[in-house]
């Protein structure tokens, strides 16, 4: 039996107080948990980066794209499995639309690719974090909306080039709720499946003083499979209680939860 396991985590990894003390509890955390490649996003300064990949000493394959102060796209894939190749892919559709998305223009927001292989089958990993909306609206007429569908048009393309023969996984932070317009057709542009297809709990822990209905499922890890003897896939939420901190504390790792994906096949 061959087991492929991932975790995707939008590690809030923003310059802030107390925040190289929660990322060294993450990457405790990821130590233990053993995953053959994590992706993570928001790794916002290069001083988390190094922590972080210093820091996960599970994970001795690490990838990102250097910046100006930080990775672009602000993303982090560490591997146990060799990185065989990778490369960064910006997003076309960058437009400042509100004053509050020069954030994303600025961190220079695209797909970290990564291929390596496991019992001799082609792995591709797409690590991404989509412009944020915040607006809160996903209307098809919405300037956010239109910016996170060109992004996810992109994106599709990039799965489709992609070998046949491969198992694919587009993992992130999407900024797109599941069941919306842009959700069903990017899977319909893609041919990938989402594992957690009608899961309603929130990925997305929202500030205090706004209301619950606001809390999407925004997180994904979905998959292109190939035809493979015996496979069975199961997905899951993870990092989505508080853990004990510094000083006695106990906090969530990040203001997202992660979502976990283990894929099995006959070898």
């Amino acid at each position: 039996m061959v087991h492929f396991s991932l975790v995707t985590f939008n590690c809030f990894g923003a310059p802030a107080p107390n925040v190289r003390r929660r990322l060294l509890v993450l990457a405790h955390e990821l130590n233990r948990r053993a995953d053959s490649v994590v992706c993570l996003q928001e790794a916002q300064a290069h001083a988390y980066c190094r922590l972080l990949v210093q820091a996960c000493i599970g994970y001795p394959f690490t990838c990102y794209e250097p910046f100006v102060h930080a990775p672009k796209g602000g993303l982090l894939t560490l591997a146990r499995l060799p990185i065989e190749q990778h490369e960064f892919v910006l997003y076309r559709s960058r437009r400042i639309v509100r004053p509050p998305a020069l954030m994303d223009w600025m961190l220079h927001k695209g797909v970290l690719l990564t291929r390596m292989s496991l019992a001799d089958l082609p792995i591709v990993v797409l690590n991404s974090h989509l412009s944020a909306n915040y607006s809160a609206n996903w209307n098809t007429g919405n300037h956010y909306a239109c910016i996170e569908h060109a992004q996810l048009q992109q994106l599709a393309e990039i799965v489709r080039a992609q070998p046949p023969e491969a198992l694919v996984v587009a993992a992130g932070d999407f900024n797109i709720p599941r069941g919306s317009w842009l959700y069903h057709d990017f899977l319909r542009e893609s041919s990938m499946t989402d594992p957690l297809a009608g899961d309603t709990r929130p990925t997305h822990r929202l500030p205090l003083g706004l209301p619950a209905r606001l809390a999407k499922a925004i997180d994904f890890a979905f998959v292109r499979l190939p035809e493979l003897p015996g496979l069975a896939i199961h997905s899951n939420l993870c990092f989505d209680q508080p853990l004990p901190l510094a000083g006695g504390r106990h906090g969530y790792l990040s203001d997202h939860y992660g979502v976990e994906l283990q894929i099995t096949w006959d070898g």
